[in-house]
């Protein structure tokens, strides 16, 4: 097994959305809620669930972005959870983003060498002629041809602007990158040459990608394992191999049956939820899903499931799982 090298422990983010006379919370969003996992040194780690299950917060609060309500974040064997902005500066080399918007991302008074050339300046690596020299052969590698590093980022089309996130994010040579949907914008030739990018990239740098997406396709293609997130809970992770072939959780289940067949003329059984998606304001007592869910028994909706390995590293949130096997 791999060695690990950033651990989440019961890691939680709640947003406080209302508060009473007296200043106290009346209303509480629980964007992520007690979720614990590891990634290992070199692995792509993916994220999958809907869209509201708490993804994206759980890989802007392990940078950080955010803050976390309680659990720990541990980086290379240092708990960073409470570092002042003094002591994360530190980190801050070690961990990058890639974000799903990258004309969003780009500073558009900057020039392309000017923009992916700050984090060496930033962080104070190499002298100023060695920098631009580093720059412009980091913009090669990433597939911007040399007449573009001088353009604004409106000059661009959008894999050309990936492209510069991407080689801003890589330049000071991190150990771990959040990607948040990084090719969800991109048209599906573009992404294909993207997603290759970044699986390149990772291989050459030892680089961990903690990888969000909702295209199981695509997370199909680039990562090792994966976490399966339903309203800012885990409930399944696994091998990629394992958890398409053998997928536990009720809710990855359905998941997995929403995905096309590539072949003409073949089908594949598909499964559906009951009812509406419950509201991250009131989530359901015991297991989140059992409203939904069509295997639930008054038990789910009782008790709380954790986490469980079943063997090989497979971990399922899900009494029932045994029973379920085979539907």
């Amino acid at each position: 097994m791999s060695e690990i090298l950033y651990q989440v422990e019961h890691l939680k983010k709640y947003y406080v959305t209302g508060k009473d006379f007296l200043g106290r919370p009346t209303k509480t969003v629980k964007g992520v809620d007690d979720v614990s996992f590891a990634v290992r040194r070199g692995e792509i780690l993916g994220v999958v669930g809907e869209s509201g299950c708490g993804k994206s917060t759980l890989g802007r609060t392990m940078l950080r972005l955010q803050e976390p309500t309680e659990g720990k974040l541990i980086f290379n064997g240092t708990d960073i959870t409470n570092l002042s902005d003094q002591e994360m500066r530190t980190y801050r080399k070690q961990m990058q983003m890639v974000f799903q918007d990258p004309f969003a991302a780009i500073n558009p008074r900057k020039t392309v060498l000017d923009y992916v050339k700050e984090p060496l300046e930033v962080f104070g690596i190499g002298e100023k002629g060695e920098r631009e020299d580093r720059t412009v052969e980091m913009l090669r590698r990433v597939g911007l041809p040399d007449a573009h590093i001088h353009r604004y980022p409106h000059e661009l089309s959008g894999g050309q602007r990936q492209r510069v996130v991407i080689a801003r994010a890589v330049i000071a040579t991190p150990k771990f990158i959040v990607c948040d949907e990084p090719v969800s914008a991109l048209d599906v030739s573009v992404r294909a040459q993207i997603l290759n990018l970044m699986k390149d990239l990772q291989r050459e740098m030892g680089i961990s990608y903690l990888f969000i997406s909702h295209d199981l396709s695509v997370v199909r293609y680039l990562c090792d394992r994966i976490v399966v997130m339903y309203l800012g809970k885990v409930v399944e992770i696994a091998d990629k191999k394992e958890l398409f072939e053998n997928p536990l959780h009720p809710y990855t289940k359905v998941l997995l049956s929403a995905i096309p067949v590539p072949v003409y003329g073949a089908k594949r059984e598909r499964l559906f939820f009951h009812g509406e998606l419950p509201s991250p304001l009131n989530p359901p007592a015991g297991c989140r899903l059992h409203t939904r869910c069509p295997y639930a028994t008054p038990e789910c909706a009782s008790c709380e499931q954790e986490l469980r390995d079943v063997g090989g590293g497979h971990m399922v949130a899900c009494g029932r799982y045994e029973q379920l096997q085979g539907q």
